[in-house]
């Protein structure tokens, strides 16, 4: 067995949105300037990964969602960190869009691309798993969200 990272990973969640075609993303200012994103961001304490990912993606770009299914989880190392991801990636669909509500600190704005434009753009990306979930979900790749066990206290 190989050693990712010399720290735990980092748990997020990230959600894949599709209306008529386009995929919602964000943009974000980072360290690296702009770049789109999934709505995503780190499991909080006490969530549960729906619950997470729901959150994300409401704090992100305005939109609420329903989570539908599991796409995957990905495990990714930057290739200049020692630090290491630990992704699971939801199926969502868009129900409402809170058009008033300010998105969080260094997000944009929140955008609907197809794949083709998104591809055309991989250097705009924020990392390699933006189009890797892309394509996963474009594969039909979903889980059931009953393979998710959730055990204890997160009322």
């Amino acid at each position: 067995m190989t050693t990712i990272t010399r720290q735990r990973p980092a748990v997020s969640v990230a959600t894949i949105v599709e209306r008529d075609g386009r995929f919602l993303l964000v943009e974000e200012r980072t360290r690296g300037g702009l770049r789109l994103n999934q709505p995503a961001g780190h499991l909080e304490a006490g969530e549960t990964l729906e619950a997470g990912a729901i959150r994300e993606t409401l704090e992100e770009s305005a939109w609420r969602v329903e989570v539908t299914g599991l796409v995957g989880i990905y495990l990714w190392q930057p290739p200049d960190s020692r630090r290491a991801y630990l992704r699971f990636s939801f199926a969502a669909t868009a129900r409402v869009q809170e058009t008033a509500r300010a998105l969080d600190d260094g997000i944009v704005r929140a955008l609907w691309m197809t794949a083709a434009e998104m591809r055309a753009c991989l250097a705009r990306h924020r990392t390699p798993l933006v189009m890797r979930c892309v394509d996963d979900y474009l594969a039909g790749r979903r889980m059931p969200l009953d393979c998710i066990a959730t055990l204890g206290d997160f009322a």
